[in-house]
């Protein structure tokens, strides 16, 4: 079967700070093509929707499944769909991932059609039997897939992330994707899942705080039949499992692979085992992001880190230790006002570390969704991309974006003012000797995209796709927040429901 795979365009924080190869896209393309499916991958992130266009044309797709991490980009998946199957009459179409778990049904109800199913979980082991039911019948019997009709069984998941491998192959402009001044830079999967359950967070819902490893010997190949130099670990909590990160970094230098690393993780694993982030230093680690979240123990308490404001603290300073460049995450509360945008402003220029910054919103999947007590602003899919307020704000909405946008200014100069001119000039040169400019690109966007009357504006677009209203939910017991729940993943049969 002819099978094209899309992920959708960039939404505004990957303008400017980073562009990520679809590596989840790569690893559902790999489980399809293992299958004996003619398999191809347009990535709108860095090609254009004439080029998709054009793919559709000469390739004919019998089915076509789109990618839905974001929220912010399913109107713009509908609108594809539709018009893939004004092209392609027959073709079957299908949308899979993270954030289109949370809302199958009523985005199904929107598409009028023009979506078939929606595979709700993990990809890599529903692609196969859904486009096997698709040849021969039964597409609302396989575990994971929704359809007008209701949902069929249970999802399945992977018992173990060594397979299948991600088709890196299929990917064009493989040289757009970066991550600062990582340029070009590819991704990997070391671990899956996350053990804690943050109020904000839908990681630990979506696999129902299950947590799974790579075998070393399959990370450390994966990563050495990666050609570019620089790599992101895109694990949602790098080295829980101290052991594991020292195996890794062992077959790692057995093989004396050289790249630079960014990877993510928490202040209380890098407190608790900087021996292993040590050891990564010496390879190449490079970048760590950080989600501090909140400066005050009062926000931290609220979005349930279960760190302390002094634990970020240390983490920062153990990082500063071990040579690795941290950016912070700070989540901004719509109910900020002058004098807490000040406050946070000073932080953000006392410490030598770069801060960004994500509104706080409540998502499809996270607890506060359904615990939220103030009512949304907006239900327009394409404000739900952590750039813009979907509650009400306590300053003017217009006067939010002013303050939010002034902050960021702030520290973006700093980061790139005369200070750090020459560390940034060094970068740059290195990556344009190679041919890369994506970071040069990145240094002078920032006031284009970064723009309070832009993002204000944003509010008065025409909306015609709109986020289901939140459904009062017990959240007492949090396993009826799951997607992948550990009873349901051996697959067996289950009824159809349209409840």
């Amino acid at each position: 079967m002819r099978v094209l795979l899309v992920h959708p365009s960039a939404l505004m924080y990957s303008e400017i700070f980073l562009r990520l190869e679809p590596l989840g896209l790569e690893r559902v393309a790999g489980a399809a093509r293992e299958a004996g499916h003619e398999v191809r991958v347009v990535d709108l992130q860095v090609l254009s929707r004439r080029r998709l266009r054009g793919e559709v044309r000469s390739f004919r797709p019998e089915a076509l499944g789109i990618s839905l991490n974001y929220l912010a980009n399913i109107p713009e998946a509908i609108e594809l769909a539709a018009e893939v199957k004004r092209a392609v009459p027959g073709c079957f179409v299908f949308l899979g991932g993270h954030s289109v778990s949370f809302v199958a049904e009523e985005v199904l109800e929107q598409a009028e059609g023009s979506v078939d199913a929606v595979v709700r979980g993990e990809g890599e082991p529903a692609i196969a039997p859904l486009l096997e039911a698709v040849r021969d019948g039964g597409v609302e019997e396989v575990p994971g897939i929704v359809t007008a009709s209701g949902r069929g069984p249970a999802p399945l998941m992977l018992h173990g992330i060594d397979t299948p491998l991600p088709a890196r192959d299929l990917m064009r402009s493989r040289r757009r994707y970066f991550i600062g001044e990582l340029d070009p830079c590819a991704s990997i999967e070391f671990t899956r899942g996350c053990p804690w359950d943050c109020s904000f967070c839908s990681a630990w819902t979506f696999y129902g705080r299950s947590y799974r490893k790579a075998s070393p010997e399959a990370a450390a190949e994966d990563l050495a039949n990666i050609r570019e130099p620089n790599v992101f670990i895109v694990d949602d909590v790098a080295f829980i499992r101290p052991e594991h990160g020292d195996a890794i970094a062992a077959e790692v230098e057995r093989r004396g692979i050289r790249k630079r690393y960014y990877l993510e993780t928490r202040a209380d694993v890098l407190l608790r085992h900087p021996e292993v982030f040590e050891r990564w230093a010496r390879l190449g680690l490079k970048y760590m992001f950080l989600g501090m979240e909140a400066i005050d123990a009062e926000g931290l308490d609220l979005y349930r880190k279960r760190v302390s404001p002094d634990e970020n603290f240390r983490a920062l300073d153990t990082a500063r230790r071990l040579g690795i460049k941290v950016a912070i995450n700070l989540i901004v509360d719509p109910a900020w006002d002058e004098e807490r945008f000040r406050v946070v402003r000073e932080f953000a220029l006392a410490v030598p570390e770069i801060v960004h910054f994500t509104v706080m919103t409540p998502y499809p999947g996270t607890e506060i969704w359904h615990t939220e007590s103030r009512r949304l602003t907006t239900r327009d899919y394409r404000l739900f991309d952590i750039q813009h307020a979907v509650v009400p704000t306590t300053l003017p909405l217009e006067r939010f974006y002013e303050e939010l946008v002034r902050t960021q200014a702030v520290i973006n100069r700093k980061h790139l003012g005369l200070r750090t001119a020459v560390g940034a000039a060094r970068a740059l040169g290195r990556n344009l000797l190679h041919g890369q400019t994506n970071f040069a690109r990145m240094l002078w966007k920032f006031n284009q995209v970064y723009n309070p009357r832009r993002q204000f504006a944003d509010h008065g677009m025409p909306v015609r796709y709109e986020l289901p209203l939140p459904q009062h939910l017990d959240v007492g017991d949090r396993r009826k927040l799951y997607v992948h729940t550990r009873g349901a993943t051996q697959g067996a049969p289950s009824r159809r429901t349209t409840d």
